[in-house]
């Protein structure tokens, strides 16, 4: 619907005066000028432009001006920046224009947000990832481009009505895949709650619409609940002269759903589907002392669930988030959570960067925002996969909930839960991670594989001759651990390619072979690779054996005979690895963390090939279909039934490490153990996962579990070992 101008301006005039009042920052003379000139460009700017809806463009950008100043709670020049977030995309004002009229911070944060709305829109998943990871890069110039960004999310999906379904659910599915985790990240947990509820509402609106009326039918018994449980905490807290609120509050229709699925169970079993907080008065010197005070006052009156303590004051989480939160057994034999904040704590909850930022001091530096973007711009510079695994590992980073450990010196440190042991020397350091030889837990030497839980104190032993091996990625779950992972191991390719170099130029003399250029093409062609790394990275490890070699040589006589023959062979699908010129010829389908190999079909919507990126989902009826992960419908599976998507790859068993496990049996004899270990351990090809032996009577049985890169370096492994005196069987099973 369009207004009368006289009407529209009239409007405009009062959401400006609106945008001065609300906002959370104390705002100077100077601040408000300059947001009077960016305000003044923005109408001039977009006087000709109009929504979808109808109304005039510039109701947006006060609108997200308005949430960047009161939700968000940022400053002067943010305010003017989200004025002036789509001027120099979209109207005759250049970022020139804005540096002269408003000054260079802003033209620098207007400039970001342009980057990111440049960038390529497209359905295709792996673009909007790498959208994603540049748009990341921009918090290198400054974290407010990201903020800006989210609250300029948010008043679109505030006002999507006007768009068709199609979008509608494309808008949404991105925001619940991408926006809503980064809200929740830096600290907009309220912003992340609107996120997901509005895009919930869009991607499955019979299920919002449900829980919304079901709410609404229990709001007003709840909310009595509330009160006569708020007036008996209020009669308890004022008789120690406290000073407070209490408030109480509904959880998110987003979050109920989540717990409906995970639990699955009704609306009805929902239990804790309320909140009750306390927020208090206090200096910064007193508040911990207040806190658990307010505590025991609740538990000497209320029951509480030791299982659902939450001490997020002694060990903030890396968001900065404080709080104590306990679950207790309230009248009516219901339980209730409450939430214990200071004022200073409440609004580090409500503001997230604008409140951290504001009372950063003391130790509080170390934790929050700051550190965060750090170990952030590790793993963008030590990322070496595609676009989507990146997301996907900064997606289970970003919503993981914390534990809270300690290093062999007391210090406290924070990961994302299900963390293991090499995941924690990873994040101490990178080169510590990369010579993890193992790691003790609570004085005990542990797996590397093993799952730490808050509390656990963790010491890294190192070697200087363990380097990652492909097997480590299946230890580590973190985004930062496997990104460093898997450059480490691209690196060892390289080195191990001119290894290979060397052993060929040796292998192809003894064959009478000229070691020149034309050779070389010849055995890239004949053996199906695309590049000479790749060729000698396969002799290194031993993939291409004097046997293949002979056959090359064979070959390579009739050249003429063989020309025509390659000619009608099928020409393989080839892609290169990693950005490092290593090719695979895939050919098979493995699923999930085990790699396992399942019974599955292709998609019929984007019919993956060999090689391509991919994921399973698992269907109704159908079994598991196999998916291209930029497949149109990859987002919405992803965003709306990840429960029901299993990680995938295409593998190439020639250069894939196998497990295998072997079982020894004979007589027991003084030192045999080391003498396998030791075995095993000098050829550079055999990693051993486990060993473990037996002995009785002087009889013994062993088990060792290895990684090979092929079955020929098992075979020969299978017979030095047959060849230890005392070894009697050897079973590969």
């Amino acid at each position: 619907m369009i207004l009368d101008s006289k009407v529209e301006n009239k409007k405009i005039a009062k959401e400006y005066k609106e945008l001065l009042r609300i906002s959370y920052q104390t705002l100077g003379d100077s601040d408000k000028k300059m947001i009077r000139l960016a305000f003044d460009m923005a109408v001039e700017a977009h006087s000709e432009q109009r929504r979808k809806s109808g109304e005039a463009y510039i109701f947006h950008p006060i609108s997200v001006a308005k949430i960047v100043a009161e939700q968000i709670g940022l400053d002067a020049t943010s305010i003017c920046a989200a004025l002036l977030h789509d001027v120099a995309e979209d109207t005759k004002f250049t970022l020139k224009d804005i540096e002269q009229l408003i000054g260079e911070n802003v033209a620098k944060i207007v400039h970001g947000l342009t980057k990111i709305s440049n960038l390529k829109k497209d359905k295709n998943i792996s673009l909007q990832a790498e959208n994603f990871r540049k748009m990341l890069l921009t918090l290198n110039d400054d974290v407010r481009v990201i903020i800006i960004k989210i609250a300029d999310r948010l008043h679109n999906m505030q006002t999507m009505d006007a768009m068709p379904e199609y979008k509608q659910v494309k808008i949404a599915s991105e925001t619940l895949y991408i926006y809503a985790p980064l809200a929740h990240r830096i600290g907009l947990y309220n912003v992340k709650n609107e996120l997901e509820d509005l895009s919930l509402k869009y991607t499955e609106p019979e299920r919002y619409n449900s829980i919304k009326e079901k709410v609404e039918e229990t709001k007003e018994s709840q909310g009595e609940y509330i009160k006569s449980f708020s007036r008996f905490l209020n009669k308890e807290l004022r008789k120690e002269n406290l000073k407070f609120v209490i408030k109480g509050r509904s959880k998110s229709i987003y979050s109920i759903h989540r717990k409906m699925l995970t639990q699955n169970v009704s609306f009805e079993k929902v239990y804790d589907k309320f909140a009750i907080r306390i927020i208090y008065n206090s200096n910064q010197n007193n508040e911990k002392f207040l806190a658990w005070k307010i505590y025991s006052i609740v538990t000497d009156s209320f029951t509480p669930n030791p299982t659902r303590l939450r001490d997020w004051i002694s060990a903030p989480k890396s968001t900065g988030y404080e709080a104590l939160h306990i679950t207790v057994m309230g009248p009516s034999n219901k339980w209730v959570e409450i939430q214990i904040r200071s004022n200073r704590m409440n609004e580090i909850a409500e503001k997230g960067y604008a409140a951290h930022y504001k009372y950063k001091q003391g130790n509080h530096k170390d934790i929050g925002i700051e550190s965060w973007l750090n170990r952030l711009q590790e793993v963008l510079e030590n990322n070496t996969g595609n676009a989507v695994d990146f997301v996907e590992d900064f997606k289970l980073n970003l919503y993981a909930e914390e534990i809270f450990v300690f290093t062999p010196n007391g210090e406290l440190k924070s990961l994302p839960q299900g963390s293991t042991a090499l995941d924690f020397a990873f994040f101490i350091h990178s080169e510590i991670g990369k010579k993890t030889r193992g790691v003790r837990v609570n004085n005990r030497l542990v797996p590397l594989s093993k799952v730490l839980k808050s509390g656990d104190q963790i010491e890294v032993i190192t070697s200087e001759n363990i380097k990652p091996t492909i097997n480590w990625l299946d230890f580590v779950v973190t985004s930062r651990a496997r990104s460093i992972i898997k450059s480490s191991i691209n690196e060892q390719k390289k080195i191990r390619a001119t290894e290979g170099k060397e052993i060929l130029r040796r292998k192809l003399k003894s064959l009478k072979l000229n070691n020149n250029n034309k050779t070389i093409n010849e055995m890239l062609e004949y053996f199906k690779f695309k590049n000479v790394q790749d060729l000698y990275y396969r002799v290194a490890i031993g993939t291409i054996d004097n046997k293949k070699l002979k056959g090359f040589a064979k070959s390579h006589q009739n050249m003429l005979l063989n020309f025509f023959k390659r000619k009608v062979k099928k020409k393989e699908h080839l892609l290169e690895q990693n950005n490092i010129g290593f090719t695979e010829r895939f050919d098979q389908i493995v699923f999930g963390k085990d790699k396992e190999k399942l019974a599955h079909s292709i998609a019929n919507c984007c019919s993956p090939i060999p090689g391509d990126p991919v994921f399973g989902f698992i269907t109704s009826n159908e079994g598991i279909k196999v998916h291209h992960k930029e497949c149109p419908k990859a987002l919405s599976l992803q965003s709306n039934f990840a429960y029901r998507v299993i990680s995938s790859k295409w593998i190439d068993s020639s250069s894939q490490e196998y497990n295998a496990v072997l079982r020894l049996s004979g007589i027991d004899k003084k030192g045999l153990v080391n003498e396998v270990t030791k075995l095993i351990s000098n050829n550079m090809n055999v990693n051993i996962n486990k060993i473990n032996f037996d002995s009785e009577d002087s009889y013994f049985t062993g088990v060792i579990h290895v990684s090979v890169p092929n079955k020929n370096i098992l075979t020969r492994l299978v017979h030095n070992l047959s060849r230890v005196n005392g070894i009697d069987k050897i079973v590969r099973e």
